[in-house]
């Protein structure tokens, strides 16, 4: 199935940027709790979902979305324990989910304290396969997919470069970072590719030349891994704020 062209959304500022992924994050969750009883999410790291996870649990929104139904997975992970400052399950738990009724039973960490990065990756693809019932080359829908993009063109823990880029069977994978020196744990690319609904956050002139070259620039993907994603049969909407699409085409973008 062809991938459909992706939206791109320009907004004012951060504020904007996460009150614009709140809608869509709720809009996500319900409609997929509506026609199944249950959604899940993928959520992603760093600082700029951050805003998006406080908002979600401020009373204006929390009221609105329907905790017990959503599991919530993640995109990717530094090798640390989950109460490590640069954990991302530490900071939407800090910011979201320690905040809202969501069952713990229904927040899929990736196990990443465990000392080999290649066993917390089988386990966290264990766990994908007994929540979603998978067997064989079957890859999860996520109802959402939240992801970031790097000033060098990552996404979640997809680095230029590196071998995780390539794999095309595994869900998750370990994907050792050289400019880190560092392991991370991250989803693959087909899991991103399958799921119904991407949405790609962007703030700040620092990923303004990154975000032009994965919109506009021809495709090298090794260097730009951002641009593997782009899911068959799902929608991929890019929001990003004024300062990260300043180097846009304006013929790309539509006002938010």
């Amino acid at each position: 199935m062809p991938s459909p062209a992706p939206e791109i959304r320009v907004v004012e500022d951060e504020d904007a940027l996460a009150r614009a992924a709140a809608e869509e994050f709720v809009a996500a969750a319900t409609g997929a709790v509506r026609r199944t009883s249950a959604a899940s999410v993928a959520l992603s790291g760093g600082s700029t979902p951050r805003r998006l996870y406080a908002l979600l649990a401020s009373p204006s929104y929390r009221e609105r979305i329907p905790w017990g139904g959503i599991h919530f997975f993640f995109g990717d992970e530094r090798c640390v324990p989950p109460d490590d400052s640069q954990s991302n399950f530490r900071m939407a738990s800090e910011a979201m989910l320690s905040h809202v009724p969501v069952p713990p039973a229904n927040i899929h960490r990736i196990p990443a304290e465990d000392p080999d990065p290649d066993r917390a990756a089988a386990r966290y693809e264990e766990d994908l396969r007994r929540h979603f019932g998978l067997s064989g080359d079957a890859s999860p829908r996520f109802d959402l997919a939240l992801l970031g993009l790097g000033p060098d063109g990552h996404t979640a823990s997809l680095f230029p470069g590196t071998k995780a880029l390539h794999e095309t069977r595994r869900l998750a994978v370990s994907n050792w970072v050289g400019k880190f020196a560092a392991w991370r744990i991250t989803l693959t690319v087909p899991v991103f590719n399958t799921a119904a609904s991407v949405l790609f956050l962007v703030r700040g002139e620092d990923k303004a030349t990154a975000l032009k070259s994965v919109l506009e620039g021809p495709a090298e993907p090794e260097q730009l891994p951002a641009q593997l994603i782009r899911p068959a049969g799902g929608s991929l909407l890019w929001l990003v704020d004024r300062d990260a699409a300043a180097l846009l085409s304006p013929s790309l973008t539509a006002s938010g």
